[in-house]
């Protein structure tokens, strides 16, 4: 049996599949849909998600919640066990206290065992402090390491 990774669908991702002007970055994350529709992926996402996204102009979240109920396999919910999470990636200086909001989307994709999260916030998610911060503390904590990507570093992931 073929394993499927699963990822953790961030924000900025729903937002860059309708940003034309950002080139190849929307082209990634075109693709990355069109192959989580193929079932190369499994798509997962939070409520916390939706509520960023409800930040957008009313004609934009509506496609982008579409976008997100047409490929987004299932749901996560913020639990007490991730909030915990999120609050040692704060605590630690893996995140800004007050970029609590991205802390909780790496914690939510930890503590169900999620394979990679996919972001395009580069300030505070995609680098190299937080992979290897949250690596770490979810080392400690008797979670895996989770893989933080953009698109096109995931479209190469090779099963």
């Amino acid at each position: 049996m073929k394993y499927i990774p699963k990822l953790f669908i961030e924000t900025t991702i729903f937002n860059f599949y309708f940003e034309g002007k950002q080139g190849q970055k929307q082209l990634d994350t075109v693709k990355l849909f069109e192959e989580i529709a193929r079932g190369k992926y499994e798509a997962y996402t939070s409520q916390g998600v939706i509520d960023e996204l409800k930040k957008s102009p009313v004609e934009k979240y509506k496609k982008m919640y579409a976008l997100l109920e047409k490929y987004i396999n299932k749901m996560l919910t913020q639990t007490q066990e991730a909030e915990r999470m999120a609050g040692i990636y704060t605590e630690k200086k893996i995140f800004p206290a007050k970029t609590f909001a991205d802390a909780i989307h790496i914690a939510i994709a930890s503590v169900n065992n999620l394979d990679f999260v996919i972001s395009y916030n580069l300030g505070h998610i995609v680098k190299t402090k937080t992979m290897i911060g949250a690596g770490l503390a979810n080392l400690r904590a008797g979670y895996r390491q989770i893989g933080i990507s953009t698109p096109m570093e995931v479209l190469e992931y090779d099963c």
